[in-house]
């Protein structure tokens, strides 16, 4: 079912909100008016009218619902239209990390902004978006604070999600080399996060795109009029370099901890091999000499008591010795 959101600002304060439809157009003429439209899980030809009223291009439209779309910007005649995609690291049915993503698309025109979403994976908290909007004081500057605030919400959600992934990386750097090995746990986890952030990077990567063709498009008046915001984005682009780098670290963290963990398995294999070669020549001394005084032929002192001490004595004085030498060299 289609829901649709909205709101109006005037100077920087709300004037109207969940308008009627019909009643966009008449807002988006109003040069002293700011719009935003939202819909959400578009059926019918809710978006076909809509686009065929703004003059959408019907690429972009088609980009805005269909699934799979890559994040990217591009520009047309009345408008600009991006993609973008928000993450977030929650934790599925097994407790294992798992990313959630959501998407959103905008039309971006001089006075208005349109935003199309799904439900389909993680939902967008549209109320941040407009705490954002109305928190930073920057409506006054018109359409280009509304792109602003909503791609530095997605901006901060990659970088919560990289902080996340991070911490979960540390805290399984600190369970292999847990006095309990459990290797099939941290294999687990290994995994999961290493899928985390293959997803993670087809977010966060992109948005480099997406921002820098924005902040291009504000070089040209179609549809930004204020020059009040380039330190906004240029910080904006910023913080997306800096979440993109680190994904990049974070990529070979990963790597670091899947290699360490092989390699301290096969240090833990070695251990067990010596223990149980070091506890083989031990058993193996009582083994020989027994075979020794048990055979079938006469040997001296066969037919008398001290024979009987003298294979106990090499029994105790072989083992032990060959146990202490092994603790010497850390066998066992």
């Amino acid at each position: 079912m289609t829901q649709l959101r909205s709101r109006v600002w005037r100077h920087g304060e709300p004037i109207a909100s969940d308008f009627a439809l019909g009643d966009l157009d008449g807002y988006l003429t109003d040069q002293e008016a700011l719009v935003w439209l939202d819909v959400c899980d578009p059926e019918g030809q809710v978006l076909g009218e809509l686009a065929g009223e703004l003059q959408l291009d019907r690429h972009s439209v088609e980009d805005a619902i269909a699934p799979r779309e890559r994040a990217k910007v591009s520009r047309h005649a009345t408008h600009l239209f991006f993609t973008c995609y928000s993450a977030t690291l929650g934790q599925d049915a097994a407790g294992l990390p798992e990313l959630k993503v959501g998407r959103i698309s905008a039309f971006v025109m001089r006075r208005g902004l349109i935003t199309v979403r799904t439900t389909r994976g993680a939902e967008i908290d549209l109320d941040q978006v407009i705490e954002r909007w109305e928190g930073e004081g920057l409506l006054a500057d018109g359409v280009g604070a509304l792109v602003h605030g909503l791609l530095d919400v997605l901006v901060d959600g990659h970088f919560e999600a990289v902080q996340v992934m991070d911490d979960k990386l540390e805290d399984l750097e600190d369970l292999l080399f847990a006095d309990s090995v459990q290797t099939r746990q941290i294999q687990q986890k290994v995994f999961a996060l290493r899928k985390a952030l293959v997803r993670l990077r087809r977010v966060v990567l992109p948005m480099r795109e997406v921002v820098a063709g924005v902040m291009r498009q504000r070089l040209t008046d179609e549809w930004e009029q204020s020059r009040d915001l380039d330190g906004e984005f240029n910080d904006l682009y910023d913080h997306v370099l800096r979440a993109a780098e680190w994904t990049e670290s974070l990529r070979d963290m990963v790597t670091s901890v899947f290699e360490t963990n092989l390699s301290l398995q096969d240090a833990r294999l070695n251990t067990i091999m010596k223990k149980l070669a070091s506890w083989g020549a031990i058993i193996a001394v009582p083994t020989a000499v027994t075979g020794w005084f048990g055979q079938n032929l006469p040997y001296w002192g066969y037919d008398a008591p001290w024979g009987l001490w003298q294979s106990v004595a090499l029994i105790v004085i072989g083992t032990l010795g060959l146990y202490l030498l092994f603790r010497r060299n850390d066998w066992l």
